[in-house]
């Protein structure tokens, strides 16, 4: 090989080898900018679960929804300027569809968690509840919250929620069961599957409005008191900041407290 072709192999490597570098750097400075997609196809892609009554709720006989973060959620996208889009999800699932850009943000009281934030960012958050126990008006077995963990017992949670670590690290004697849709906390409990299920204030209000064969068993000095928030997929610190700036927008002007006091919520209102 000539001088002149090895000082020219020697040129094309290298500027390959600089394309390579420069591609490399690019693409590793580029960041998700949800806030710029949402305004692109004029959507905002919000998860929810339509099983959580006065969060994310459908009436089983109209179809529609309501709740406190239906309302939020209608509130944000007005904010935004673009339209609504509701995306089902659950608590299992969530994560994934955040982290697969199925939808920008999730609103229906997600409990901020360490296993959570592992995968997920929270903005400020707007509601907390405590853990309820809840049984049938006949068990006999499980009368007082001190009965809850006991040998034989069988204690549902539902799957993802924050109550499956919560009791998996606080039950000793009793077993507990993970219940993944399409079951039901609620089935297995009537059905004599499990002793009782943990839930949070706006599910027992609902089960208590509406079900005739169901105690409520309140837990001790605030058990398992989780903060919600709405959630979104990590890395965009700018798309957090949006979604946090409209929480607080909302918590000066009234709207978030508005929107709790029509789904009864405002005991477990942050504020």
């Amino acid at each position: 090989m000539t001088g002149g072709r090895v000082r020219s192999s020697v040129i094309r490597a290298c500027s390959l080898a600089a394309a390579v570098a420069f591609g490399s750097l690019s693409a590793h400075a580029q960041t998700p900018d949800q806030m710029a997609a949402v305004k692109h196809r004029d959507e905002l892609r919000v998860c929810i679960w339509p099983e959580y009554f006065a969060i994310t709720w459908r009436n089983p006989r109209s179809g529609e929804l309501s709740g406190i973060d239906i309302d939020m959620a209608q509130a944000f996208a007005h904010r935004l300027g673009v339209t609504l889009r509701f995306v089902e999800t659950n608590f299992r699932d969530f994560m994934d569809k955040l982290e697969q850009d199925a939808c920008d943000v999730a609103m229906f009281g997600v409990g901020i968690t360490p296993q959570r934030e592992t995968r997920v960012a929270f903005a400020r958050p707007t509601l907390s509840s405590p853990v309820y126990g809840v049984t049938t008006r006949n068990n006999q077995h499980v009368a007082k919250w001190e009965d809850i963990d006991k040998t034989g017992n069988v204690v549902a949670v539902a799957a993802g929620t924050f109550m499956e670590p919560l009791m998996r690290q606080s039950l000793r004697n009793a077993t507990l069961m993970s219940v993944a849709p399409p079951q039901t906390r609620e089935a297995e409990l009537e059905s004599g599957r499990a002793d009782v299920f943990m839930s949070d204030f706006p599910y027992t209000r609902r089960l208590v409005g509406t079900q005739e064969w169901v105690r409520i068993i309140d837990p001790p000095a605030g058990f398992g008191a989780t903060s919600y928030a709405y959630a979104v997929a990590k890395g965009d610190p700018k798309w957090l900041a949006e979604v946090d700036a409209f929480v607080a927008a909302a918590r000066a002007d009234g709207t978030l407290a508005k929107a709790a006091e029509k789904n009864g919520l405002t005991p477990i209102l942050v504020r």
